[in-house]
């Protein structure tokens, strides 16, 4: 097992195609009302530039304070957050691809430790996006809650792979 620091940068990346107009995908990842029908279940406020809010994950008493960075509607979103190791930066990119369809990018990165921890890092936070991008389609695409952050762990994060 490597315990040295880590010199490389472990990064993020995830994206979905989401069949609904970018205003409107935009809007799921600002506007709480919305982002809690597929991620998060309370916010303290909006996603507004400068104007720090409080994200909850209530069914695991868990919670992160948010810093948005930088807003710009219909296109990107910055947010710097509590990481794994520290404080981390995530950046949510919409491209429209016509009138009625999104690709949305996230991509997270700022962790700090060794090679294996900054590995396992970024693969946990790519699987933890890419349930969240899932959840987002599924509720703008067919208006369905599939409850899958809840979901994701059962018995909570402590123990992700429950046996018999």
């Amino acid at each position: 097992m490597d315990k040295s620091p880590s010199g490389g940068k472990a990064i993020a990346r995830t994206g979905m195609l989401i069949r609904k107009p970018v205003a409107e995908v935009f809007a799921a990842f600002i506007d709480p009302r919305i982002t809690t029908r597929f991620w998060f279940t309370r916010s303290s406020g909006p996603l507004e530039a400068g104007k720090p809010v409080t994200w909850e994950w209530e069914m695991y008493e868990a919670s992160t304070h948010v810093v948005p960075k930088v807003v710009e509607p219909e296109q990107r979103i910055v947010i710097e957050w509590d990481g794994y190791t520290g404080r981390t930066n995530v950046e949510w990119e919409f491209v429209p691809m016509g009138p009625d369809a999104t690709f949305v990018g996230i991509t997270e990165s700022g962790w700090t430790g060794t090679n294996e921890e900054l590995l396992e890092h970024a693969t946990n936070a790519t699987q933890g996006f890419t349930w969240t991008l899932a959840g987002l389609k599924a509720w703008l695409e067919h208006g369905v809650e599939l409850n899958l952050i809840a979901d994701r762990f059962p018995n909570g994060p402590e123990d992700p792979y429950p046996t018999r």
